[in-house]
């Protein structure tokens, strides 16, 4: 019996109940940014704290079939309550084994929502057609998990695909099952243009970012410098005849971010600050973290053809993930959405990863 995770299970079940207590009190409704904070990290220990739970019935359960069997008048009898000890005993053993995952010190952001931003790099028209071959691949997988998304900000190439697409992904868990995906993306293929068959190679990138709430990230308006002007498509055509998209510099940081892809002002501006509260939530991120610039650049890198974490080979239907090593010969299915290969074995690495970290740290 592992006497660490019972006793942690006990600490996880005590803040999980002093947090629904706090929630129950009309008294924090006054202080919105608590609430949230409070609401979140109630909903984050859930499924921790049905697991504790679980555990100190089972553990409870084992000790009196235990007792129980020396007292048993039959041989039956004393079968049935050792296979209840057995059973108990078992679930004992899985569920610390999930209590100590759980544990594990997880990314806070993991069960936010995600903003992908995906960028043709290298490679001209192919790289933006490519970019947007990336963006249907993460739709579609959003879609096959139940995720909800939609397109915050777009700029569409002439030939097809994007030169640049920002899109929101809603679901339970969205930023632990995207943000391995941050990185160079390369293409290898024979473009529709090369006359002469030669495979060239074109990149784009793509940031993860976890989606920031309002109460996360305070935006004073005094900080900010609102644009408008008229909206336009690809080759600089007029698209909207109305001031409509919104442009947004945050003064401080001299972030910019633009939208047009909604009818009005309003909901231009709506989604320009949404990206911006995510970039800005990012950049404290890396502050905290005293690695100023580098979750963007080693999610991005420089864009170039050497610098990548996925190969996609059209002429050998490969895809071959470089930080995990894995390779699927599905290509057609991995761009249609099948990805669970990929961010499966990247999920599996994260946790590998804390282990070994946490299991250095530990003395002895």
């Amino acid at each position: 019996m592992d006497q660490q995770v019972l006793k942690l299970a006990g600490e996880m079940l005590a803040r999980h109940k002093a947090l629904a207590d706090e929630l129950s009190d009309p008294n924090i409704h006054s202080d919105q940014r608590r609430f949230a904070e409070v609401a979140r990290e109630h909903a984050k220990m859930r499924r921790g704290a049905e697991w504790s739970q679980g555990l100190l019935d089972a553990t409870e359960e084992a000790r009196e079939a235990r007792e129980l069997i020396p007292m048993a008048d039959s041989v039956e009898e004393r079968e049935f309550f050792t296979e209840e000890a057995q059973a108990a005993e078992k679930r004992v053993e899985e569920l610390t084994e999930k209590i100590r995952a759980e544990l594990i010190d997880r990314d806070p952001n993991d069960d936010k929502d995600v903003i992908l931003e995906i960028r043709a790099a290298a490679g001209g028209d192919e790289a933006s057609l490519f970019a947007g071959e990336i963006y249907e691949m993460y739709t579609r997988y959003a879609d096959r998990l139940g995720f909800k998304h939609r397109t915050l900000s777009s700029n569409p190439a002439e030939v097809g695909g994007y030169k640049e697409v920002i899109v929101e992904i809603e679901g339970d868990g969205a930023y632990s099952t995207f943000k391995h995906e941050g990185g160079t993306h390369r293409v290898q293929r024979v473009p529709k243009t090369e006359s002469q068959g030669r495979i060239h190679t074109s990149t784009a990138t793509v940031a993860v970012l976890p989606e920031a709430e309002e109460v996360e990230v305070a935006v004073a308006q005094n900080d900010l410098e609102i644009d408008v002007y008229r909206s336009s498509g690809p080759g600089g055509q007029s698209v909207n005849t109305t001031d409509s998209a919104v442009r947004i510099t945050h003064k401080p940081t001299g972030l910019v971010v633009t939208c047009q892809d909604e009818k009005s002002q309003l909901q231009n501006k709506e989604q320009a600050m949404r990206i911006l509260r995510s970039r800005l939530l990012e950049r404290e991120m890396r502050e905290r973290q005293e690695q100023e610039g580098a979750l963007r650049l080693a999610q991005v890198g420089s864009g170039d053809r050497s610098a990548k974490v996925r190969t996609y080979n059209f002429p050998q239907s490969r895809i071959t993930d470089h930080r995990v090593g894995v390779t699927s010969h599905s290509l057609e299915a991995t761009l249609g959405g099948d990805l669970e290969e990929f961010t499966q074995a990247l999920a599996a690495k994260e946790r590998s990863d804390r282990l070994a970290a946490e299991a250095a740290e530990t003395p002895g």
